[in-house]
């Protein structure tokens, strides 16, 4: 008998599938929260038969039961644990871990794709394209590699995953696996997929509209209240603000932050590890223990929220020749310019000391030290009328 311990998520979920492929009914999966895999993990080693392989997956044990479990591998040799996250590595210290972050090729790995190499090698499932396809959507979409892959098809994968119930998830996709050649979504789902990319930018256009701009530590990061959608909100909101190094979403009913960035400077896995969590170099999490309620809570709940820049201008747009105008809630107007090759700030009709090497370290100066967006068509063509009045302006 096997039993396999894996995560609540795409990927976790990705790992029973393909033990039940390649066990049938000889494997329980039980899918597990970070929370509870400690307790899982106890009940194994206290409840279960000794002979019974243990697989965990996505998810690394803390410290205590490392231990209990190399006196369980000492004792009986029946463990395997398999993850992909930079904070197991540790693990590897043992012979029942496995943990690699990235393959030989650069490719960053995830529990899935690795489960999925040591189920072929050791024979206990032959590699066919539908399966090998389905572990590399997970693949793309758990590494967000999708997105630069532009391969909408993973993203698909994990909102179906996310539509249905996991059983029913796993069902389907266990049938699907066995009895097709390629892998691919039926009419149903496709129809249903095409409504839930409508509620999720729905569900996006309002969000832009709550989120608050906050510095904590040496990074800016947008904060925004949301109960679902993470990943998605995440990656629209970094991209729409990129003065910000990451966003952090609360889950106040679960008790629970995400962090997301679309940025390789900013590790949001060591910012969730603070905290007791943990995850990936752009997608992390934790719970919402009481240092991270405060500065992601207390101090930021009286802030105003983000005030979007300017959307279908003509004129007023980033980067023109005749120069971008911004405005705050004081309402001061900022001016962003190119002269000889540099780009200044005008501020209040006096032009600030610093130079920049471009636009963008210009706006992000202004975005994160003055709050200011991209004004609409109107102000700008005024505030141009205005300077044009004025002698010796530049």
């Amino acid at each position: 008998m096997y039993k396999l311990l894996s995560h609540n998520d795409l990927d976790g979920v990705g790992c029973g599938i393909l033990a039940k492929l390649a066990f049938g009914q000889d494997v329980k999966v039980r899918y597990n929260s970070i929370a509870f895999l400690n307790r899982e993990i106890e009940y194994f080693l206290e409840n279960d038969n000794p002979d019974t392989f243990l697989f965990i997956t996505d998810l690394s044990p803390n410290e205590q039961n490392e231990k209990k479990l190399q006196q369980f591998y000492e004792a009986n040799g029946n463990v395997k644990l398999i993850d992909h996250h930079k904070t197991a590595l540790h693990l590897n210290d043992y012979e029942w871990g496995y943990v690699l972050v990235e393959a030989e090729d650069g490719r960053l790995t995830s529990a899935t794709s690795l489960f999925y190499e040591y189920l072929v090698t050791n024979n206990f499932l032959v590699e066919n394209e539908a399966i090998s396809e389905f572990v590399e959507l997970v693949r793309q979409y758990d590494t967000w590699e999708w997105e630069k892959n532009e391969n909408h098809k993973a993203h698909s994968l994990n909102s179906l995953f996310f539509l249905v119930s996991i059983d029913e998830f796993e069902e389907t996709m266990i049938e699907r696996l066995q009895n097709n050649s390629q892998f691919d979504f039926d009419d149903f789902e496709k129809r249903l997929l095409n409504m839930e990319e409508d509620k999720i930018d729905r569900y996006i256009r309002r969000k832009r509209r709550e989120i608050v701009q906050a510095k904590i530590g040496k990074y800016y990061t947008g904060i925004v209240y949301a109960e679902s959608y993470h990943s998605e909100l995440g990656n629209e909101l970094g991209k729409e603000h990129p003065h910000l190094d990451y966003i952090t979403i609360l889950n106040m009913g679960g008790k629970r932050i995400s962090f997301r960035t679309i940025y390789d400077h900013v590790d949001v896995s060591e910012i969730a590890g603070r905290f007791g969590g943990g995850g990936h170099q752009k997608a992390a999490g934790c719970n919402l223990v009481e240092e991270a309620y405060k500065l992601y809570v207390l101090d930021t709940f009286q802030l105003d929220a983000i005030q979007e820049d300017a959307k279908r201008n003509h004129f007023n747009v980033k980067e023109s020749t005749f120069g971008s105008m911004y405005k705050n809630r004081e309402q001061d107007l900022f001016f962003i310019y190119l002269k000889n090759s540099e780009w200044f700030i005008e501020h209040n009709k006096k032009v600030m000391k610093q130079k920049f090497k471009s636009f963008q370290e210009a706006e992000v100066h202004l975005k994160r030290n003055f709050g200011a967006w991209l004004v609409r068509d109107e102000e700008f063509v005024e505030f141009l009328m205005n300077k044009v009045k004025r002698p010796g302006t530049n």
